[in-house]
């Protein structure tokens, strides 16, 4: 698996490498620069032919992330994913830009979205707010006993899978994510 070959801190949730948490790092010259997220990945069986469901799971200020639940409300791993793209890219490409770059238009945290339009200096000092309390190294650290049984409300707070695919469709053998 790439990612767990690079820089990224992967942690399998009971050794299943369908489902585990990447630690992030926000971009360096941004409003997130210093914050650390742990972020859920579910990888679906049919993955890379679709995509994975990706959720910050410690708080974060965006217009596009729930704050309550931490979806990702982002057009490339939701709707326009492609068996081209990796987990590399949504950790080194679409969450960066994701971050660097709101999109208030389209938002999943309105209220966000709504300061960020009318008062982006109290937006910025929210968003600077948030990482210095929610996104520290020690708000990440491993939990004790990950177990599925505390995973499954957190299956709908996710990234919906955006394939317009069939459950059933069959591919030829699984592809190493």
């Amino acid at each position: 698996m790439k990612l767990m070959m690079s820089d990224y801190k992967v942690d399998t949730i009971n050794d299943d490498l369908q489902m585990f948490y990447v630690t992030f790092h926000g971009p360096t010259d941004s409003l997130y620069e210093g914050g650390v997220w742990k972020i859920k990945v579910e990888l679906p069986e049919a993955y890379p032919y679709k995509s994975p469901s990706v959720g910050f799971v410690n708080k974060i200020y965006h217009p596009n992330v729930d704050e309550s639940s931490g979806a990702v409300c982002l057009d490339v791993i939701n709707q326009t994913w492609s068996p081209m793209f990796d987990l590399i890219n949504v950790f080194e490409s679409f969450l960066p830009q994701l971050l660097l770059y709101p999109n208030a238009s389209d938002p999943f945290n309105g209220e966000a979205a709504s300061l960020l339009m009318r008062d982006r200096t109290a937006y910025e000092q929210k968003v600077k707010e948030y990482c210095k309390t929610y996104a520290k190294p020690e708000d990440i650290a491993p939990e004790e006993n990950s177990s599925d049984d505390d995973d499954d409300d957190e299956d709908d707070s996710m990234s919906d899978n955006g394939s317009e695919s069939d459950d059933n469709d069959e591919i030829a053998g699984k592809a190493d994510p």
